[in-house]
């Protein structure tokens, strides 16, 4: 009965590798499975009929299997053992006795067998020696390490920062994400070990995009960090105690709009010593401090605007909220309260921009009016509940608080505007706008008046070097991400660009263009990186900036030319009608750009799943990395996601190298005709991941490019870890990252390399510490070599940037949230984890 059940599947196998290989040689792929799935159907017929022939054949199947795929991926396990496995895994359950035994045909001996068994067996040796192989092979790595004279240069970073403290997002206004802290070593850092954990209770939202990502501050003895309901939380760094918590009664919203609920961080401001006139007013308390929180939300109450928001929103209603108050400009105020010289500044998810006290956790009253608040739809066209808010925390300097916000894109045309505002530190008086739509308007605008609707937008973080003068800012694109056609100039101007403005005015210095006419939700994501480099034996205040499609631009910061040469590069021009796309595109000397996808990329965990992937892949508009969005679905890779997106990457300025993390993983873009009316058509399965963009001809279809089994078509690595020399460009290290342990429905640690969203740091005491990655670990890796050195499981995803500190007690600690990322599919949870080395350590 086995050998008969055996037979049929390996003749079903066969035969649907047949009708599979038809098909897709009909679309103008590979023949290979006809031939394969041919081999295997007529071994299980010659097997069914009990003809010895039936062995040899299978051979035949097994190496011709296996010489094809050592000829389209070479000595790559993970590509080659799906391909290979289970064809290899039915010939040996062939040799074996019984099977063998049922098949022979009565009356004859087994000898007349051992030849063609013997055939077999050969085929089934060979498989495996090339198997054992594979595994000493691994074609994706690059295996160098720094000279050791560079990881052991010494040099001043000029900051006023502490050495032990991590006062803002990238460590610095620079964003460089480095830690001058040295306790930690590559020798000892295997000796970490969980110092104390703390939990901050339900935190998530409803929507999908959902994230407890906050990267925490750590100022003066205490560390802070905010969540998806825009509640701030101080914690002994030491033992991981509650202090206080601000809950700042958000306004009730319709999360029917809802893509993102998240707060990437907070920002801190320290005004002692700046000559502040201070009052000794107590600390508002109790039901003052109550009253303060109320007055605070008033101020926001919203009513859409906007037929498309309205419709889709529900809110074209009667007795909906009263509108939006956009009042004149604060008055100023007088002294501020001692507690108040210290402040954190929070972006909730209602748009408002709330002062703290650092020190108790409640409003500071006279940062934008008595309420300690600025409202962040003073000015925005569009209004629409949860369509716009502030996902990144505000740029602050002795000066201003300059802050962009995240707009809820691809619902329409007509969405609020990507405005980029600066305000008084002291009083919160709004000093002058960037708005790309027009930027030289650059007075605040007055009462009534509204900025231009549906620009690029400020969503990530800004950077600031004091000694310029300039913010430097990492810009997305207006709606929709997937199809320009409609778009003015104003639109493209600063799309998908980094901008320099003066931090006195606002006016535009230069900008930088790193995609043109962006139509794959390209945008700037990540937090320039300022560092001084040499570069052909001279100095250069040079920007660092990493992108979603891969390249590393390396900037001369004062004038926004390439101090590592960008060459434009022609790419593909197949698009629908009514677009224009960019005839060529900027590709800098670093790249992380993927090789060009190819039948051969498709991955599966059999041959059957991958043919079905190459088939789909036969099917899409694919001319490589910029193929434009088409009706017929467009392979995007990368996709939306980003080879990097908003956690960066992490420089070390005194060594002057990069640490990143790229991922891969590929989308299917579909542009799907619409009539001009509010008529839903993607809102609602088959399509999840739906666009609807009212008002543009097309709606928008993104969804990973997966198999019929849910795993990724393109073939592992999805995720590495790489370290760069930014005074030349070059690649030092690549290593895949990251196991699927949390991926599959049993949790193997194959070491695949997965993707991730977080960013890394780097130390002065040579390490990188990274915990973005889809299986739950935090990991310390060697800055170096890239060697993973160390790593710690979580209780959830890490989709978060660490942060590295010196504590009260003398020992250094690295602080990671664990809450998990909505979108990405890891783990919700809501845990903060401090490590750090017993008692200091070993050296």
């Amino acid at each position: 009965m086995l050998s008969l059940i055996l037979s049929a599947l390996i003749f079903l196998m066969g035969g649907t590798l047949v009708v599979g290989g038809v098909r897709l040689l009909i679309l103008g792929g590979t023949w290979a499975y006809l031939v394969l799935g041919g081999l295997m159907v007529l071994s299980a017929t010659l097997l069914f009929l009990r003809r010895p022939g039936g062995f040899i054949v299978y051979a035949a199947a097994m190496l011709f299997n296996l010489g094809w795929g050592l000829w389209e991926v070479g000595l790559d396990w993970w590509v080659l053992a799906p391909r290979a496995g289970v064809v290899m895994f039915f010939g040996l359950l062939l040799l074996l006795p019984p099977v063998r035994q049922a098949l022979r045909p009565t009356g004859t001996i087994d000898n007349t067998w051992r030849g063609e068994a013997g055939t077999l067996a050969g085929a089934a040796g060979i498989s495996a020696i090339v198997a054992l192989l594979t595994l000493f092979s691994d074609p994706h790595a690059i295996s160098g390490q720094f000279a050791e004279d560079r990881m052991q240069a010494i040099g001043l970073v000029r900051t006023e920062v502490p050495d032990g403290e991590w006062p803002a997002y990238g460590r610095t206004v620079a964003g460089q994400k480095y830690s001058p802290l040295a306790q930690i070593t590559p020798a000892n850092v295997n000796q970490l070990e969980v110092a104390w954990e703390y939990h901050a209770g339900e935190t998530h939202v409803g929507v999908p995009g959902t994230a407890l990502q906050s990267t925490p501050l750590i100022v003066q003895d205490t560390l802070y960090i905010c969540t998806p309901r825009s509640e701030v939380i101080a914690l002994d760094p030491v033992t991981g105690t509650e202090r206080w918590r601000f809950d700042p009664d958000l306004v009730a919203l319709s999360d029917r709009l809802s893509t993102y609920a998240t707060c990437r961080g907070l920002a801190y401001h320290d005004a002692t010593g700046l000559g502040w006139e201070v009052s000794d007013e107590p600390v508002p308390n109790g039901a003052e401090a109550r009253a303060l929180v109320a007055a605070s939300r008033a101020g926001v109450t919203i009513k859409a605007s906007g037929a498309a928001q309205n419709v889709v929103a529900g809110t074209a209603q009667a007795g909906a909220p009263n509108p939006i108050i956009v009042d004149d400009a604060p008055q100023e105020w007088g002294p501020i309260r001692a507690d108040c010289l210290r402040r954190i500044f929070v972006a909730t998810r209602d748009a408002r921009l709330v002062a703290l006290s650092a020190e108790t956790g409640r409003i500071c009253p006279g940062f934008g009016g008595a309420d300690g608040t600025v409202n962040l739809w003073m000015g925005q066209p569009n209004v629409s509940p949860t369509a716009y808010y502030s996902t990144s925390p505000p740029l602050v300097t002795n000066e201003l608080v300059v802050i962009g916000g995240s707009i809820n894109d691809n619902l329409s045309n007509e969405l609020p505007s990507g405005v980029v505002r600066a305000f008084s530190m002291r009083t919160g008086r709004l000093v002058w706008n960037f708005d790309p739509g027009n930027p030289e308007a650059i007075e605040p605008i007055a009462s009534g008046e509204t900025y231009t609707q549906n620009v690029p937008n400020h969503w990530s973080l800004a950077s600031y070097d004091p000694e310029l003068g300039l913010v430097y800012l990492p810009m997305g694109v207006g709606s929709p991400d997937q199809y320009g056609g409609d778009r003015t100039p104003a639109q493209e101007r600063f799309a998908a660009s980094i901008v320099a403005v003066d931090i006195a005015s606002g006016s535009v210095r230069w900008s930088f263009q790193t995609v043109h006419h962006d139509i794959w939700d390209y945008d700037v994501p990540a937090q320039p990186s300022l560092v001084d480099l040499t570069i052909d034996g001279r100095r250069v205040p040079a920007l660092v900036q990493a992108t979603k499609q891969g390249e590393i631009f390396v900037l001369d910061r004062r004038s926004g030319e390439p101090a590592l040469p960008v060459k434009e590069v022609a790419v593909s021009q197949l698009s629908v009608d009514g677009e224009r796309p960019a005839a060529t595109q900027p590709v800098s000397t670093i790249s992380f750009a993927p090789e060009p996808v190819t039948g051969a990329d498709m991955w599966g965990l059999s041959p059957i799943d991958q043919m079905l992937c190459r088939i789909a892949f036969a099917k899409l508009n694919y001319e490589g990395r910029f193929t434009p969005p088409s009706t017929n679905g467009t392979l995007t890779h990368p996709g939306s996601f980003g080879i990097f997106n908003w956690g960066g990457v992490a420089v070390d300025p005194v060594r002057q190298v990069m640490f990143g993390m790229p991922v891969y993983l590929g989308f299917v873009s579909t542009l799907i005709p619409r009539p001009d009316t509010l008529d839903e058509i993607v809102s609602s399965p088959p399509y999840p991941m739906g666009n609807e963009n009212f008002g543009t001809p097309y709606a928008a279809v993104l969804r990973p490019f997966m198999s019929p089994l849910g795993l990724p078509c393109q073939a592992p690595p999805w995720g590495y870890i790489a370290g760069v020399d930014l005074t030349t460009g070059k690649t030092i290290y690549q290593h895949v990252n990251g196991t699927v342990r949390d991926m599959a429905p049993i949790p193997l640690p194959f070491k695949t390399g997965v993707p991730g969203i977080g960013g890394p740091i780097v130390t002065a005491g040579g390490l990188a510490f990274l915990s973005g990655t889809v299986d739950y670990y935090v990991r310390g890796y060697d800055l170096r070599s890239g060697d993973e050195l160390w790593r710690a499981r979580l209780p959830a995803g890490g989709q978060a940037t660490p942060a590295t500190y010196l504590g009260r007690d003398g020992r250094q600690y690295l602080v990671v949230v664990a809450g998990g990322h909505g979108y990405v599919g890891t783990k919700l949870g809501d845990a903060v984890i401090a490590y750090a080395l017993p008692d200091g350590g070993s050296p």
